[in-house]
Order: C-alpha cells, then structure tokens, then sequence
C-alpha cells in the first residue's frame, strides 16, 4: 500500500494503481479523454499531465504507476500549459457544433475546455472535412468531423463485447473511427459507446435530438429487463422518461448494459400505460373510475364470499415488498394457496451470454420464490397446469392478474389472456394497456399500477443479490403498487399520493390523454411503443 502526495493531499492506495486512478478514487480533477476505468490503457489523448517531484518532464497520469513516496501535482502552471497545449490539438479540427449537437450539456470536450482551455487559439489551419451523420448500424450514428480519437469505442468492442467492428482507419489528420467493409455495428451491447465517447462523434440514433439533457433530471435505479438487475440511471423530466443509462456496479454490471435493458423506459410513458381504472359487468359498457376507487368496488362487489379461495397469477415482474404484500393477503385473508407463477420462456431462463444479458426476463423472480416459500405455496409439479384446466372446466370464480408491466418479454401474452378471460370475475392489475383489454365481455376490472420508476422497493436478482430503490417520478399519479391493491380489496384503506408532475388533469374531462401534457420544454415525445 505505497502511501503518496497528490496535491498536497497524502493519500495510501493499492500497489500498482495509476496516478489517475488514484485521482479518480479520491475525487480529484483531471483532464484526460482517452482512459475510462473499464478499458485498458491507451495513452494517446496526452492530457493527463502531471508533474511529479524529480522528474525533469511531465508525465501522463494512466500509466504512470504510483510508488512509495511520490509527490504528484496537476495544478503547477507547467502541467496547464501542456494541456492547454494538448486541448488546442484536439481542437484543430473539431467542428463548432454545440448548437447542433446531441452532446451539449454532458459533453467531455465543454467540459475540459471549460476547466482547462479558455485560450486564445494560434491555429490559422483550415479544418479538415470528414464524414458526418455516418449510420453505423441499428442504433448508433457517427460524426467523424468531431471524434478525437480517444480509441475508446475500439477499445470496447475489442475488449468487452469482443465483436471488433470499430478500428480507427487512415493515417495523420485523415484518420477517423469506423467499420471495416462498412459491416454494421450490431452486437447487443452497442449504444455503449455513445456513453462513453467522451464527445458528440457517437450519438443513439433513440435519445438523438429527442431532449436537451439540461432539462433532464436522473435518478438511480435498476433495469428490470432481465434477471441481472443492473444498476442504472433514468434520465425524465416532466414529458417522461427519456432514456436509461448504465450506472457503475463493480458487483452487478461494471460500467455496461445492453441496448435490449435501454429500451425499458418506454413502456413506462404515458402513451403506453393505462390512466385510469376501467370496469365493466357482464353485458354493460366499460366505465371509468380512478384506481383507488376500482380496488374499493371489488371489495364491495365481491365481498360475500367470491374472494375467498380465489386464485392469484404472479410474474417476477414486481417488487418483492408487492409481492410479499400479495401474497400474504391471499394465504391470509382470501384463505388461498391457488397462487400460480407466470413465467415466460422458461426453456431460457438458464441462456447467458457471458456478459450481462439473461434468459429470464424479469428482475425479480427470486423475491416471487421466496414469498411462495416464505408461505408454502406449492410449486412442485406443474401447478400452472392445474389453473388451465379448471378455467377451461369453467370452475374459477375469481382470477387476480398481476400482468407484467413489460408486456413485450411474455409472447404468450394474447393466449393467456383469452384463458383467463374464462374466470367468472377477472381483475387485471397492469401499468400498460392492452388492445386485448378493450374487447372482455365479462366481470372485469382493469386497475392502473405503478412501474419500476414510480415506486420504492427491492429487486432480487438470479444471484440472490438483493437491490433497494427508491421511487424516481411519477407517469401515472392514479396508479397503484399491488401492496396498496392488496390493502384496498381485502377491505382496508390506503392513502393515496396524487402527484402528477406529467399529467395536466382536467377535472371536468373523462379521460387523460397523452396530448394534455404540460408541454413548457421544447421536446419530442420521450419514446416511442417499446
């Protein structure tokens, strides 16, 4: 454990930590472009200049290995000249885009011209002219005009995704980021080098244009995509949730994600979810009512006896304090062990990629198993089985869904539907609307609930890793966790928090719409249907 001085700051790290690492760990300021914590070393940016007692020259800080004794500083005026020097090489050819580019606001070259350059430029060059808006491939678009060649996104398809589609190509000031052959930049971890291209060159053809991120608000959360549980930022504001971003977890993800888990955000926007409760008798239209309401009327409509012994469908979709919540009342209160676990495409749930990315969809199915065991509810066999065939008898009095809030993970969506539209009253707890929904004929009520953003609690991933969150906005202020829906249909009583930071309620109106939004920040829609 060499101990060090890092200016004027004694400091003890592990042996063979770098001088930026070192930095980094301890939350000092320095310029660099081309080291990232999850790649090897690549040395060529030249920013990361030190000076470091008794060597006549600096030095670059990634590959400068601190030992016993040494006295490093990056605030002498030696080491701002040399990157004052080292920002105008990068800057030479560089384009004046900011007005235009989707990097303005989280843009690494602002950010080091901001704290490090404000020079007078002594360049009289005309700027070389590259390719712009270069289609890379599915989800990423290339401005060769204002890379630097940091090697960054190389460096991850060569080390992390191993897929080596990207090289740098051309030599002196004709070289430029591409893909040989113009094969296409596929793999499923690909937008990862928009979030670590350190400038504008590389943008996601999804979030481009969509938002300026200075009127964005972030909060950290998991991505419910797979049972990885990776940790990860939402990027909202009061239009919705406009993109996912991967947050470090050394543990869990490191500094990755793949591009399926980046897609999660869009179920969860309004034009997606449902907005109000909906409920509908045997031979009458549909109604509307809030979602506090709709779980109140199935107490008083079926208090006498019809939920007692009822039967309850589970995903691993929800929280684990949700699921706990619903599963107590059913063994508890409704005198039920007819709980029944929906999963999709178990004949994958063991597919790994090696990387991140698993056969089992959802975020939590180790919490659902601990709740069947927690209260002994059987799942030996085929216990599913069992609940298809009583529906097909016509023998399910009542049938509570706790739909999966992505509904594009569970293919088998439209059958089972058709199979639980055959319970005499059938309760459908869902985030998102279903054109399905629309058509039932018999008892039904269809309650709005909460999704991944909107909602504290704990995820459990395939590992047994326990993850707490914490609500980032609300989308849908009428909706309910199935904690609450579990409270109100056994009778008690819940209060419920109608903020609504997206939608503008008109309280004389039947319905909200996606089009009666407070629109007070130039935007696009967040995201189009998942």
């Amino acid at each position: 454990m060499p101990k060090c001085t890092i200016n004027g700051k004694e400091l003890e790290v592990k042996d063979g930590t770098t001088i930026i690492q070192a930095m980094h760990e301890n939350g000092q300021k320095i310029a660099h472009y081309c080291w990232h914590p999850g790649l090897s070393v690549a040395g060529v940016c030249r920013l990361c200049m030190v000076e470091i007692e008794g060597n006549p020259r600096v030095q670059i800080a990634c590959n400068t290995v601190v030992t016993e004794g040494m006295k490093i500083n990056n605030t002498s005026a030696k080491v701002k000249d040399a990157v004052k020097w080292g920002l105008d090489f990068h800057l030479i050819n560089h384009p004046l885009d900011c007005p235009i580019c989707d990097q303005a606001g989280e843009c690494g070259l602002q950010d080091q011209y901001m704290e490090y350059g404000q020079y007078d430029s002594e360049m009289a060059e005309h700027k070389v002219k590259k390719r712009k808006v270069v289609d890379l491939g599915d989800r990423v678009v290339l401005d060769s005009e204002r890379c630097i060649l940091c090697s960054r996104c190389v460096r991850f398809t060569d080390e992390v995704t191993k897929t080596n589609e990207l090289g740098i190509f051309n030599r002196g000031d004709r070289s430029e980021i591409g893909t040989f052959d113009d094969k296409p930049l596929r793999n499923k971890y690909s937008v990862n080098v928009v979030d670590i291209c350190p400038v504008g060159a590389l943008t996601s053809k999804d979030f481009r244009f969509k938002q300026r991120v200075w009127y964005l608000k972030e909060a950290q959360t998991i991505c419910t995509g797979c049972s990885t549980g990776c940790s990860v930022k939402v990027f909202f504001n009061k239009e919705g949730v406009f993109r996912i971003k991967p947050f470090n977890n050394p543990s869990i993800n490191g500094y990755w994600m793949c591009d399926e888990g980046r897609d999660t955000y869009k179920f969860v926007n309004p034009e997606n979810r449902l907005l109000k409760a909906r409920v509908k008798s045997e031979g009458t239209a549909f109604h509307e009512l809030t979602a506090g309401a709709a779980a109140k009327d199935i107490f008083r409509n079926l208090s006498n006896g019809a939920l007692q012994g009822a039967s309850l469908v589970m995903t691993g979709q929800p929280t684990t304090e949700e699921m706990y919540s619903m599963v107590t009342t059913f063994v508890n209160q409704f005198k039920s062990k007819k709980i029944y676990h929906w999963k999709n495409n178990p004949e994958k749930w063991n597919e790994f990629d090696g990387l991140l990315i698993r056969g089992d969809k959802n975020p939590n199915t180790k919490g659902l198993e601990q709740a069947f065991e927690k209260h002994q509810v059987p799942t030996s066999g085929s216990p599913f089985d069992e609940l298809v065939k009583e529906l097909n008898a016509g023998t399910v009095k009542t049938l509570v869904v706790a739909f999966p809030d992505n509904h594009t993970v569970y293919p088998d969506v439209r059958e089972k539907l058709d199979l639980f539209s055959k319970a005499k009253n059938l309760i459908i707890l869902s985030a998102c609307k279903h054109e399905w929904f629309e058509g039932f004929q018999g008892n039904v009520w269809i309650i709005p609930t909460k999704t991944f953003v909107e909602k504290n609690g704990t995820y459990i991933n395939y590992a047994g890793t326990a993850q707490k969150v914490k609500r980032a906005t609300t989308i849908v202020s009428e909706a309910l966790t199935l904690s609450e829906v579990a409270t109100l249909i056994s009778g008690g009583d819940v209060t419920v928090e109608h903020i609504d930071p997206l939608i503008d309620l008109n309280k004389n109106a039947s319905t909200v719409t996606y089009e009666t939004r407070k629109k007070n920040e130039f935007t696009y829609r967040p995201g189009g249907n998942p």
